[in-house]
Order: structure tokens, then sequence, then C-alpha cells
């Protein structure tokens, strides 16, 4: 299942796993929390090197997809574009895993051995997926698709026992019989094919020395042989550089121009549906990545930071990927032509189970000429009666200032309002549109983040400003996608206010009328009355700001004895020593200040860390972010002590 954002992706797999409860659900996206791609800009001759900090969290996620999807037949992956770029080879992947079970014959140094060549790091702290370490005639590690431990137990040169460990309380989970342990990362190439590898990367500098020195490009020369050498020294001697995925032509054997491995090799070649959500969005974006990325490539190329083969590290054509998918939903309630077109067949959903129909749509002029007020004034009226009733609005302009001004109008009404645009981060965007459904907040105003993905029940009105202006966020494709927010109501009802009906209006209420008619007479026929579906508000932002200014969970007081009483029986204190102070909980425990100090925060933060595991691997990531703030808040606080 193929989604255009991360958030939405998450929305979808949380409710796969609800429909498909036995089956491996798994959730594929991007693991760079930040990404900076390398370039070079001739213009000003500055060379920005590739700059990235990757999730870990996402990174298990994407190693559970590709575990899922090489040991099991019931698998849906729920992927954003991030499914069409390179990966590593499943074939290699699967290849060097390894195998452990009772009674093999296979000594501690050999076990130790085999996780560094399969990228597993060695420590002597704590745990984190992908290291292991060393205790006496034991091996501890946890493998890089969950936060797991194992404990492998020899004796002599045999395995003697194999434990599944919670790493936070150390219980035991299970004893194991056999166990897979999947390479620490999905570029993997086994020494055979490495070696092979470096003398054909050799071989390639060697090519490209001589076409800039024939070109007279002395220092695009000298550029690309010390950047080569470089990386051909880091992947003799550690198996891998910065950027390797340059080489992944060489050290995968694929020729040249050959597509790459992708999230799309790890599937079986028949068998496997393909489903592409919102596909009016998310195919442009297919379709769209190769041109991007291979004009880049190919100014590094020429200007002596890559080597040729370097290209190859791309993401799919469009041509390729639909080469690599077999059956293939498009699902969109406003598909284009390129849908249309491919499709064998059409289904439209248009009844829903609810006996929801879409909204009744009515146009009003902009002016104040003749029997119109103006805009702004009606839409106050409309949304006031709408209020009244208990229900929410939202409201869509053309920019970003016109949405802060409207709300702060608005508020000067003395009505409950709030704005919505790009510019406001994750974190208070969850926490307005918690406030919103819970009616902290009457009306919303907004661009274009109220298309698709805001399942909004409570809202029973949207007013469209300047519907009749041109351009992307008044084209038919948006309005359409603007009107359907009011159908999760049963009294939904859209206002469009312009003073003439354009091309993409007349086609867009023209649609929803048809919609509309079809879902009314179906209603008739069946006796069917329509229901509106008030979801649960999963409430995230019991909230408050420390004097670091980061996200805080109420429950987590920041004082150094003071945390939530539920932390007592984790923290194994005695709760008779547990007192309330101030509607929170202090503990009070028979040691130093430094002691307690250290027991409270470094087990806190544990726990914080178990907590934030889960979340993330249940795919909530608005807790996981809160988490991470708490999280770093204590880990600040353990530091300036």
């Amino acid at each position: 299942v193929i989604a255009h954002n991360k958030t939405l992706a998450a929305q979808l797999a949380q409710e796969f796993r609800l429909f498909f409860p036995e089956s491996a659900v798994h959730y594929f996206v991007s693991y760079y929390d930040y990404y900076q791609p390398e370039a070079y800009m001739p213009a000003s001759d500055t060379y920005i090197e590739k700059d990235a900090s990757i999730n870990k969290e996402i990174d298990m996620l994407r190693h559970a997809s590709t575990q899922a999807l090489l040991t099991r037949p019931d698998v849906i992956i729920v992927a954003s574009v991030s499914c069409i770029y390179g990966l590593g080879s499943p074939e290699e992947y699967e290849k060097v895993n390894l195998k452990l079970e009772i009674g093999m014959k296979l000594d501690r140094l050999t076990l130790m051995k085999k996780l560094i060549e399969i990228h597993f790091e060695r420590t002597n702290a704590d745990l984190i997926p992908g290291t292991f370490r060393s205790i006496g005639a034991q091996v501890e590690f946890m493998p890089v698709s969950e936060s797991i431990m194992y404990q492998v137990e020899f004796k002599g040169p045999k395995i003697e026992k194999i434990t599944k460990i919670d790493p936070i309380s150390s219980q035991i989970i299970k004893q194991e019989e056999k166990i897979f342990i999947f390479p620490a990362k999905h570029f993997i190439t086994e020494d055979t094919k490495k070696k092979k590898a470096l003398v054909e990367i050799k071989k390639e500098l060697s090519t490209q020395l001589k076409k800039f020195e024939k070109e007279k490009k002395l220092l695009e020369a000298e550029r690309i042989k010390r950047r080569t050498n470089y990386d051909l020294a880091m992947i003799k001697e550690v198996g891998y550089c910065n950027g390797i995925e340059n080489y992944s032509r060489h050290l995968s054997g694929k020729k040249e121009g050959e597509p790459p491995e992708t999230l799309l090799s790890y599937f079986p070649k028949t068998g496997f549906l393909t489903i592409i959500d919102e596909s009016h969005v998310t195919l442009p974006q297919l379709n769209g990545m190769y041109a991007g990325d291979a004009s880049r490539k190919n100014t590094l190329v020429e200007y002596g930071f890559r080597l040729p083969s370097a290209k190859d590290n791309r993401p799919l054509k469009y041509g390729e990927f639909q080469e690599r998918i077999g059956p293939v939903v498009y699902t969109s309630a406003t598909p284009s032509e390129v849908e249309r077109k491919e499709s064998a067949q059409i289904v439209e959903q248009i009844i829903r189970p609810t006996g929801l129909v879409d909204p009744e749509t009515i146009v009003r002029g902009v002016s104040e000429k003749g029997n119109y007020k103006g805009q702004i004034f009606d839409f106050i009226s409309e949304a006031e009666k709408t209020i009244k009733k208990g229900f929410r609005v939202l409201a869509t302009t053309l920019t970003k200032k016109m949405a802060e001004d409207l709300s702060v109008y608005l508020k000067d009404k003395k009505i409950k309002a709030e704005y919505l645009h790009s510019d406001i981060k994750t974190m208070e965007r969850i926490k307005i549109l918690t406030q919103f459904r819970k009616g902290e907040i009457d009306i919303l105003v907004g661009v274009n983040l109220l298309r698709e993905g805001l399942d909004l029940p409570e809202v029973a009105l949207i007013g469209i400003l300047d519907a009749d202006k041109a351009g992307f966020l008044r084209s038919e494709t948006s309005l359409i996608q603007t009107i359907g927010r009011a159908a999760r109501n049963s009294e939904g009802k859209v206002i469009l206010y312009a003073d003439i009906i354009t091309d993409a209006m007349k086609s867009a209420l023209g649609e929803t009328k048809r919609r509309r008619d079809i879902q009314l007479a179906y209603n008739k026929k069946h006796g069917i009355t329509p229901k509106t579906i008030i979801k649960n508000i999963k409430d995230i932002t019991e909230e408050m700001e420390s004097e670091h200014g980061k996200v805080v969970n109420a429950e987590l007081a920041l004082d150094l004895e003071v945390f939530k009483h539920a932390y007592a029986k984790e923290l194994k204190i005695d709760r008779s020593k547990v007192t309330k102070k101030d509607g929170m909980t202090e503990v009070k425990l028979h040691m130093s200040d430094e002691e307690r100090s250290n027991l409270v925060y470094e087990k806190i933060i544990k726990i914080k860390e178990r907590e934030m595991g889960k979340a993330v691997k249940e795919l909530d990531f608005e807790t996981a972010a809160i988490l991470r703030d708490e999280i770093g808040v204590l880990k600040l606080k353990l530091e300036n002590k």
C-alpha cells in the first residue's frame, strides 16, 4: 500500500493492523529525520556534503518490513515513495543471515566475529538495536528489527541456551530453540563480491581520471581520486564507508543503467497486490522522483565529486516501477486521466455504510451588492449558527497571511478560532487539531492543509473563501477534496464564496451533486438515516512546558524528587514512602541526593525509552514524539546536575 506522506502511511498501517490482527502489517518510510542530499552548485562553486539524521526507530521498522517479506507469506507493507529507492539486494540480505540453535557447534568468539561481519557493533554499554556485547561466557545482542535482547550461552564449542529477555526489566520472555539474525544494514555484500567490487571501482576511477586529464580538468581529477581512494580504503578495512550506496552498482554486480534493488525486490515475483492510495497525488510523486535525482547526480559526476556509477544509485523510473508491480488498485476521490486510462474497470464507492451523504453545496457572492453580504460577514453568521448546534467549522483561504488575519479577526469577535498552515510545527498542529475536536476551538482557518487525510466528523460547515480565484488551491480536485471534509457529518454543508462560477467550480459542484443524488436515492430506497460517527478523541496533549521550553507530559514532574506515582512499582520504590505534594508525587528515598538523583533520572529515562519504543512499534508517532521530548529534558537535567 503506497501513500504520499509518512503521516497518512502511519494512519493506514494502524487501521490495517486492526483489520488484519493475525497478519504481519508493517510500516516502511524514509528513515531520515533530516536529510540534506550531496550537491554541487557550479554557479557559486558551492559543494554541499550529504548531511542526515537517521531515526533509529524508523530504521527498525524498515528492517522488520523486509524480514517479514522474506519469512512470511501474509504480509502487508504500508509505504511511502521510499519504496522505489535503492535498498540493497534481498538475496544478499537473506544469504548472510545467521541461524542459531541449541546444540549448534559455534563458540563465543566465532559468533562475535559473525555479528561484526553482518554490521552489528560491539558495545560495553546498554544495548540498542544492531549492537552486541560479551559478558563472561555469554553473548547478548539486540536484533535491528526489535527492542528485545537475546542472550546466547555457550558450553565449550556449542550453544547451550538461547534466551529472549526484556532489556528494561531483565525478565525472561521465552527460551528459544532456534533464531535467525538478519544483518544490521540493508546494504550488505559478501567478501568475494566485495573484493570484485573494489577492483571494478578502481577500474572506473582509472577511466574517469583519464577522461578528466584529457579534458584538462585537473581539479576534478584530483577531487575524484582523493574521494574514491578514501572510500576504497574504508570499504576494505571496515566493510563500509559514508555514501556506500553510491557504489551499489559495483557491490551488487549490476550492469550500467540497470535498475536498483528496492523494497519491491523483497516481494515475491508474482502474487502480490499493490494499492496506491490518494493516487492523484501519489502517482505524480512516483513519476517525479527520478528526474530530480538524476539532475543532481549528473552535476556531481561532471565536477568530480562522484564516479559515473553513482548515477545508478537512484529511484526507479516510473516505467520500471510499473514493471515490478502486478495487479494494482488506485484509490482516489478525484482520479486523474492517468488512473482512468490505465484502469481495466472503475468501481465507484459512493455509498457509505453509515448512510452519510456528500454535503450540501451553496454558492454565495463575495461582494456586498444586492442581497449578498460580504463573504466574511456571511461566513461568521453561518458559523455562529453551526457552533450553537455543537459542531465545528473550517474556513479555507488562499494564503497563509489571509488565514492568520482571519483567525485574528474572528478572535476579536470573541470567536474561538485558530489558524493552521505548513509553518506550524507537527506537535503544535496535533495540539490544535485535538483542541478543535474537543470544542476548545470552534473555527479552524487553513490553506491547503485542509484537503487529504483530515478526518474530522465534528465539522458541519466549511467556508471556501475566494472560490472563484484561479490556481491549484481552487482547482476541481482541490475543491472536491475540500468539500469532502464536510462529508463526515450528517449536517455537513459547504459554502463557496464567489462572484462568478469558474469551470473548476462547475465541475466540482456537478460531481458533488451527482454523488449526493445517488446517496440520497439509495438511503430513501433502503430506509437509511444518515448517522455521524464521532471517533474517540485521543488526548496526547496533556502537557506542560518545562523551563527549557520542551514539550513535557503533565504526568512527568521535572523536579529532582518528583514523578508519577505509577512509576513507584517499576522503580522498585516502597509505596509507603510515596507521598502527595501539590497534586503531584514526591518520592522519598533513604539515600544521598546524588544517588537518589541518578536512580530517578536513569531509571525513568529507561522506562520512557521503553514506552517510546512501544509507541513507535504501534505506529503511534504522536505519543512517541512527546516521549522523545520528555527523555531529552530528563537527559539534559541529568547532564546539568
